[in-house]
């Protein structure tokens, strides 16, 4: 169900509000996680200060996300779907069956062995310190990966720090506990020191997922740039009662995209403007994401790639493929996905800072910030 978030400003509750273009005295956005500088990754989601809804979702739900994606009626198999994520969020086992609960979903709990969270090392404690940013980034990430695959199981490792050496061991982990797939949902600007930990997100059998950034077109983030990761751009959802599909999507304008300095341009991506590799591969929806989140005050709307990257990874172990899943065959499955012609991730100029190229405008065929396209039903895995 969706609903407006146009709310009440508030000084007491920080809710997670959509980037749209507002009337008038509109918050601003800020980002849940400020740049943390060299060294340290950055999860990717923002924040207004607005009030949150207690009674109800705000923003596209699990059901809207389903009937836009054509996804198959059925729950799909039990992967097990890993999110490397930092800090500690208290209230993720919570946030989790309240948003379950809300659509129908089937309960994801310690209990059940459906949810697990665990530190770096593996270890249920003791686990990290706490983090109102990070932790609204996890209840994002379990909330997208139960609305992509019901059925799937989510393993949360926790990191100590958003540090590149301690999110590397929290990916490490999360393979050696089983998951055929890891989500992340933070990135940093490419350089050579984060590359210097590129071995951690290439894993025999795994398909790892990333996220392609949250500031338009710019620097390749990673860790959404390395060869080895699905980079996952973003969409604006709408209802178009007028289509076959009944959904249009535009690429969202702060979907992240962008030409590598340092990585090989892969065998299987053939766009010509960029040398190196292009992020992004495919895409999903990025704004306007409901979730239930305790520290905030209840239900909220979230924007960001760390929204479509999760969703992806629940729809590649919904698929049965985790693993098999690697970037060379979602190119190779070109068609399966829906294309995405419209929007541009350039906010300020309109695709002017790309001299509207599809480094950042959407235009038939493949452009960086939707990539291939959105999916469609389990097709494209």
């Amino acid at each position: 169900m969706h609903r407006s978030i146009i709310g009440v400003l508030s000084a007491v509750v920080l809710a997670v509000g959509a980037l749209a273009p507002a009337a008038s005295a509109a918050p601003v956005p800020r980002a849940a996680c400020p740049d943390p500088g060299p060294g340290l990754l950055r999860c990717l989601t923002t924040y207004t200060p607005v009030q949150a809804f207690a009674d109800g979702p705000a923003g596209w739900g699990a059901d809207d996300l389903a009937s836009a994606y054509g996804l198959p009626s059925d729950a799909g198999p039990d992967t097990l779907v890993g999110i490397s994520i930092a800090y500690d969020a208290p209230n993720l086992e919570a946030d989790l069956a309240a948003y379950r609960a809300q659509y129908g979903l089937p309960p994801c709990t310690t209990a059940n062995g459906c949810f697990r969270k665990v530190n770096q090392q593996g270890l249920s404690a003791p686990l990290p310190q706490a983090d109102f940013g990070w932790a609204l980034e996890s209840t994002l990430d379990v909330s997208m990966v139960s609305a992509a695959c019901p059925s799937c199981r989510i393993l949360v490792v926790e990191g100590n720090t958003p540090g590149f050496a301690d999110l590397a061991e929290t990916e490490d982990t999360a393979v050696r506990l089983g998951a055929p797939v890891v989500s992340n949902s933070y990135g940093a600007r490419e350089s050579g020191a984060p590359l210097a930990f590129a071995s951690h997100y290439q894993h025999p059998g795994v398909t790892v997922v990333a996220s392609s950034g949250d500031a338009g077109f710019t620097a390749a983030n990673y860790p959404a740039v390395l060869p080895t990761t699905v980079a996952v751009g973003g969409t604006t959802l709408a209802r178009d009662p007028s289509s076959a599909r009944g959904w249009t999507e535009s690429a969202w304008q702060y979907g992240g995209s962008g030409c590598s300095a340092y990585i090989a341009k892969p065998s299987w991506q053939k766009d010509t403007h960029c040398g190196k590799r292009t992020v992004a591969d495919i895409a999903a929806a990025a704004e306007d994401i409901a979730i239930h989140y305790t520290d905030a005050g209840g239900w909220l709307p979230a924007n960001g790639t760390s929204a479509s990257a999760p969703y992806i990874a629940g729809l590649i172990g919904r698929s049965g493929h985790a693993g098999t899943t690697q970037p060379s065959t979602i190119y190779a499955k070109a068609g399966s996905f829906t294309d995405i012609t419209a929007g541009n991730n350039d906010p300020a100029g309109a695709g002017k800072k790309c001299g509207n190229d599809y480094l950042c405008v959407a235009g038939p065929g493949y452009d960086a910030p939707t990539g291939l396209g959105v999916p469609h039903a389990l097709a494209g895995f």
